[in-house]
């Protein structure tokens, strides 16, 4: 199995421990990032979403243009934009990318976030709506005439999308820990997207979403996100970690939002869970971030020095897991400094593996 690495580019340079800094739709920085992880060795970059920033296909697209090689997943919620509408869009950017293109659905797992955007439907209803979102996204990409569809959200009458993708398939990911979420995963996904967690409860994961996909005939792909910490020693590493916290907590008081929101999604309610068991699983995953948030995003850390960090992405590889997300809290620069370590150690180590055995069960150790 080869492995993709999958990086994240705001639209300034921003984190838990760097305030916003810049306009707030910075060209310069956006296309500077964008070409670090393309120099970097990244295999893609998430463009995310969020109620009150700017557009993630303008982002994307902008991006796009300031590279040449790199692919791009670009976060998209449905219940906003038509989806017939959505698949002509998503259609002309990936020929504006040249096929570079694959998206990421998400059903909303805050009512608060979605309501902001004008979304009123309740978590169970935005499931079934995103099962139906896809149905009709493929059939504009993929049918050669026109179509009708009649669902329970959407309606349409001859429906026809005259550009189709770039690629023979355009790649969709999702991503979600609900009963909900797995059943659609299983149905529709190329790829399922997990939040960092530990290995146990990653491979409970994985194996449900497989089971989902069995029972439509299917095989499914999956990625995973960390937000590794790197040291020249496991010491250095975990007192950058230490520094990070505290940098986060700071900025946090300062803000007004030191307490944790009380997390709607299944997703963020497993990552407190894995907070409950300690600050260190594993053998080194750091669920500091995460607990400090409330579980709201990607924000559980690898920390060590690029070798043991390697080695603990290599465990979830043996679950099945061959695609990971990394993202640094100095996010620019991190991305670099990844491209020169842990992404190309990886690569090597799982290019040793396959040289001498070319296919590897999934196992925990």
């Amino acid at each position: 199995m080869s492995v993709q690495f999958i990086g994240m580019i705001g639209h300034r340079l921003a984190s838990e421990i760097i305030p916003p800094t810049g306009p707030i739709f910075d060209k310069q920085y956006i296309a500077d990032f964008a070409r670090a992880h393309e120099n970097a060795g990244f295999d893609r970059i998430l463009v995310a979403y969020a109620s009150d920033q700017p557009d993630a296909f303008l982002v994307t697209a902008h991006a796009g243009a300031s590279t040449s090689r790199i692919h791009f997943l670009l976060a998209h919620r449905p219940g906003f934009v038509a989806p017939t509408l959505a698949a002509r869009k998503l259609a002309t950017l990936d020929h504006l990318l040249d096929g570079r293109l694959a998206v990421h659905i998400i059903s909303g797992g805050s009512d608060a976030e979605q309501k902001r955007d004008g979304d009123f439907e309740p978590k169970d209803s935005r499931y079934r709506r995103t099962d139906e979102y896809i149905d009709v996204l493929k059939q504009s990409w993929y049918s050669e005439k026109g179509y009708n569809h009649q669902g329970e959200f959407y309606q349409a009458e001859n429906a026809f999308s005259a550009i189709k993708p770039f690629q023979k398939r355009l790649p969709v990911f999702f991503g979600g820990s609900s009963d909900d979420a797995i059943r659609v995963a299983g149905k529709q996904a190329d790829v399922f997207a997990l939040w960092g967690e530990p290995l146990e409860s990653a491979r409970e994961t994985v194996e449900a979403v497989k089971a989902s996909a069995a029972r439509h005939q299917r095989e499914i792909d999956f990625s995973i996100s960390f937000r590794p910490i790197l040291g020249n020693t496991e010491e250095e590493a975990w007192a950058k970690a230490d520094e990070i916290l505290a940098k986060a907590t700071a900025q946090q008081v300062e803000k007004g939002t030191a307490l944790a929101p009380k997390p709607q999604s299944v997703g963020a309610q497993r990552l407190l869970n894995a907070v409950a068991q300690g600050d260190r699983l594993d053998s080194c995953l750091w669920t500091g971030i995460a607990g400090l948030i409330g579980g709201g995003s990607n924000s559980t850390a690898l920390v060590g020095t690029p070798e043991q960090v390697s080695d603990a992405l290599l465990k979830y590889y043996d679950l099945g897991i061959t695609t990971f997300l990394i993202r640094g809290f100095d996010p620019l620069n991190d991305a670099v400094e990844y491209g020169k370590s842990l992404i190309p150690l990886t690569r090597a180590k799982i290019a040793a593996r396959q040289a001498v055995r070319p296919t590897t069960q999934p196992t925990l150790v």
